[in-house]
C-alpha cells in the first residue's frame, strides 16, 4: 500500500517536473534560451518594464508582479502557465531547457 502511494507519487512529480534531473541546470544555456525566447518582452539589466517585467533581481525580490514570491516553483509556474499577456511555455520548453532558464534567472 505504502509503496504502490510512493511510486504514485514519484510518476506525479516526474510527470508535473518536480522531480531533479539527471543533468546539471547551464546557466549559459538558459541566457541562450532567454535570448531567443524571452528578450523580446523583458529586460534583465534593469527592472523597467518592456512588454513584460523587467527581471533583474528577480530571485532577490519580495514579490513577483502576480503578488506571490519568487521561488522556484512560483517562477516555474509562471513560465509553464503563461498569463496576463505571457504565452504559455509548457509546451515549448522542455524540462531541462526550463531548468537553464531558471539557472539564468538566478544570476540577474
Amino acid at each position: 500500500m505504502i509503496r504502490s502511494r510512493l511510486i504514485r507519487f514519484a510518476l506525479g512529480a516526474a510527470l508535473l517536473g518536480a522531480l531533479p534531473s539527471a543533468h546539471a541546470a547551464d546557466a549559459a544555456k538558459g541566457k541562450e534560451l532567454f535570448d531567443e525566447q524571452c528578450s523580446v518582452c523583458h529586460e534583465t539589466a534593469s527592472t523597467e518594464k518592456k512588454m513584460g517585467p523587467g527581471l533583474k533581481g528577480l530571485f532577490k525580490r519580495e514579490k513577483m508582479t502576480n503578488g506571490k514570491k519568487p521561488t522556484v516553483e512560483n517562477v516555474t509556474k509562471v513560465i509553464r502557465e503563461g498569463g496576463n499577456g505571457m504565452p504559455a511555455y509548457a509546451e515549448i520548453l522542455s524540462q531541462e531547457e526550463l531548468e537553464h532558464l531558471l539557472a539564468y534567472l538566478k544570476t540577474l
